[in-house]
């Protein structure tokens, strides 16, 4: 039996375009396992790190299925350095401790509840203050950047 070029180009780019599925999954599954743990504090459940690259990357392309992704640094001569460390407060419209957590590196997604609140983010005692709103369906990032010289000894 002999096969028309055709049909071996279709294959081809059959076999193709599975590899490219299968190696889009493999990133995916790759990706997934270097997320940090899911954590509670209360009934938040969020995840905190970014301290390495396969870590930050996972952390930034699970952050758009998170209500809410804080990225922490300092700023520097001509960039922003990542921080950790950073001791966060955030409070529901009511003034409740919805969550209350010590960031383990420059990245925290947390699953709020659709509202209004307030952030509190210290950093070698200095004091960020944010308000912010999740709107149901979305993600919000919100940057929090220190003066230069912040965090250093």
């Amino acid at each position: 039996m002999h096969s028309s070029p055709r049909s071996t180009r279709v294959a081809a780019m059959a076999a193709a375009a599975l590899l490219a599925a299968s190696l889009h999954g493999a990133v995916l599954a790759q990706a997934e396992g270097a997320l940090p743990p899911v954590q509670k504090s209360g009934a938040v459940e969020y995840l905190s790190g970014g301290i390495g690259l396969d870590e930050s990357t996972a952390i930034k392309q699970a952050s758009g299925q998170w209500p809410l992704s804080l990225v922490f640094s300092v700023q520097a001569d001509a960039r922003a350095q990542f921080a950790s460390d950073v001791k966060l407060e955030i409070r529901d419209a009511k003034g409740a401790l919805a969550l209350d957590v010590t960031a383990s590196g420059p990245y925290l997604l947390a699953r709020l509840a659709p509202g209004g609140y307030s952030l509190r983010a210290t950093l070698a005692g200095k004091t960020l203050e944010r308000k912010l709103r999740i709107k149901a369906g979305s993600s919000a990032r919100v940057e929090l950047v220190w003066p230069a010289g912040t965090n250093q000894s």
